[in-house]
Parts: C-alpha cells; structure tokens; sequence
C-alpha cells in the first residue's frame, strides 16, 4: 500500500507551474498524429447523384457527365457536380443489366 502512493505522481497545481514543454518532461510515450485514421469527407448529395447517373462518363474518360444537352455547358474539363446533379432532369439511375437465364429458342 505504502508502495503504490510512492509510484503515483504528485498533484500539479497549473496555476502554481510554470508552462513548460509538456511533450518534453512528460514519462508517457506519445501517440504520433499520422496513426490516427482521418475521417472521411462527407459526400453531398449532388455527388453522389453524379455517381450513380447514367450519363455519367467512364472513369477512364474523367468525371464529367455524357449527356448531350449538359456536356456543351459543362465540358469535360472542370465539371463540377454541385452545379448541374442536385436537381438533373436527365437523371436515371444507373442499373446493372440482370443476368439473364438462357433459353434456347429456334425461331
């Protein structure tokens, strides 16, 4: 009992003491800043209406959107989807094509 008191450290009044360098003096190890995952960017919702619609370009092309009432005002270089995806009339889901069962039909 009489050992434990002699290993916890005395209180600190931060009033009393003057500002040093605590990373320094201090016996604790230190975390680095680079191991703690950043988080992640939050995604608006014209984003990721861009990402699912169906004019939008292969990502080998860039990000830009193929339709051909918007790709004459937008470009292809800089396109920005908070100016054109919020409210899009030519939006469509982009849908992956459902394999079909084979029939063998002779017409």
């Amino acid at each position: 009992m009489m050992e434990d008191q002699k290993l916890a450290p005395a209180p600190v009044d931060p009033v009393l003491e003057p500002q040093s360098e605590p990373a320094a003096t201090s016996a604790e190890p230190t975390e680095p800043a680079s191991t703690a995952a950043p988080a992640p960017a939050p995604v608006s919702a014209a984003v990721e209406k861009f990402k699912s619609c169906r004019w939008r370009a292969t990502p080998e092309d860039g990000e830009f959107c193929t339709h051909r009432d918007v790709l004459p005002f937008a470009g292809k270089d800089g396109f920005v989807a908070e100016s054109w995806c919020p409210d899009c009339a030519f939006y469509k889901l982009r849908r992956t094509p459902k394999k079909r069962e084979r029939l063998d039909f002779t017409y």
